[in-house]
């Protein structure tokens, strides 16, 4: 059904940062000599069939079976304004139907990392529904020794291909199934290079109203053919540390990431995350890779995971036990088919799931994806509760 004060509020939000960006073309534009607009973009369809464990089925009172169909379209204009300096915007607007209603596919109201509500649901039916929201929106200005960008952006830290420990400022989050990209963060970046392969970043960002307030640095060096990067901060009232690097060794790329987080008031609140990864093209059709994670965050067993629901349906974590194990393998049967195969193991309680993927290159910029995900485990463990499904996905860029 609708729900207009909801919808509203967040129209009135959306209304603002919209206007926020029109106010610095008009004030900017007038002023350019050769302004540019470059403009991209996808739309994506994924319809995917799914069977639901019997359990569940009964306990929230729907069918086993269940079917989605999920668009998107992603409008990616960007305004080049004087010289190294442009405006860019990154728009989405999903609509997802259901078969019947399921508890997580609830849009997440709130994303970690932003002070503004830039998204509208106009339409939250059972079986349908419509979101739209802006992703990306700020301003870039490059210097010779740097740049700087203020506004919603993507902050691309760490090293990892499945997780990332590092990456303070944009957190998947497991709720948002309808995305591909990262949530941005509302921040003001500033990157000061200090010669090849190496630069210092600074953050700041608000979130929560400006109710919390994130600062972290990142130095980025290159010593010998390997990068190395060490990070610092205040991050959602933790002080955190940690390192990554990325290089090659006999052939096979070569990456780690550490970080460590304190909660400041509780001396005793702290953990440790880690990965460690490699992935080698074993010859030009066949590549592989692997990736371990420790997440010191998460349970020890399963009888903990109860506590840590609430923060992965926001987003605050990514997983509930402490150690997995990803192997994935991609071969290219034909100049126009790559087919894969993923497994990702949780290693405390073993459960975990298989994917496997057939894509078809249609054309230089469309593609269609067969995939078929397989979720495994015994009774509560993490990966019991996803349900195993067939999909069919076509994508097309612009």
């Amino acid at each position: 059904m609708l729900r207009p004060p909801k919808a509203n509020r967040s129209w009135c939000a959306f209304a603002r940062g919209a206007g926020i960006g029109l106010l610095l073309v008009a004030v900017a534009v007038p002023a350019l000599s050769q302004p540019s607009l470059d403009f991209s973009g996808y739309v994506v369809n994924f319809l995917m069939i799914g069977r639901i464990k019997p359990e569940l089925a009964r306990w929230w009172g729907v069918d086993q079976q269940q079917t989605i169909n999920l668009t998107r379209v992603r409008l990616r204009p960007t305004l080049y304004l004087w010289d190294d300096a442009r405006l860019a915007l990154e728009y989405e607007a999903d609509g997802f139907r259901f078969s019947s209603p399921l508890p997580y596919f609830e849009v997440p109201e709130d994303r970690p990392r932003q002070v503004l509500d830039l998204s509208w649901e106009p339409v939250n039916e059972q079986h349908f529904r419509l979101l739209h929201f802006v992703d990306r929106l700020y301003y870039r200005q490059d210097f010779g020794f740097g740049n700087l960008i203020v506004g919603r952006q993507r902050i691309s830290w760490g090293t990892g291909r499945v997780w990332n420990p590092t990456d303070f400022f944009n957190p998947v989050n497991p709720a948002a199934f309808y995305k591909l990209e990262k949530d941005g963060a509302d921040a003001v970046s500033f990157k000061w290079y200090l010669g090849d392969f190496s630069d210092l970043q600074l953050v700041y960002n608000a979130e929560d109203h400006w109710e919390r307030r994130n600062l972290a640095a990142r130095l980025r060096l290159n010593w010998r053919g390997v990068d190395y990067s060490l990070v610092a901060g205040r991050i959602a009232g933790r002080v955190v540390a940690g390192g990554d690097f990325a290089g090659s060794l006999g052939g096979a790329g070569v990456r780690g990431e550490v970080a460590f987080a304190q909660n400041e008031d509780v001396s005793s609140d702290h953990f440790w995350k880690a990965i460690f990864g490699m992935d080698y093209q074993f010859t030009p059709l066949l590549y592989g890779l692997f990736e371990y994670h420790y997440n010191g965050q998460g349970a020890r067993d399963e009888g903990g995971y109860w506590l840590l629901f609430p923060q992965l349906l926001r987003g605050e974590i990514l997983n509930l036990a402490r150690n997995y194990l990803f192997v994935q393998g991609i071969y290219q049967i034909h100049p126009l088919v790559l087919v894969g195969v993923a497994h990702n193991r949780n290693l405390d309680d073993h459960s975990g799931f298989w994917l496997a993927t057939a894509t078809l290159s249609t054309s230089d910029n469309s593609s269609v994806t067969l995939g078929a995900q397989v979720f495994y485990g015994r009774r509560l463990t993490e990966y019991w509760y996803f349900p195993s499904a067939v999909y069919l996905q076509g994508e097309w860029y612009f």
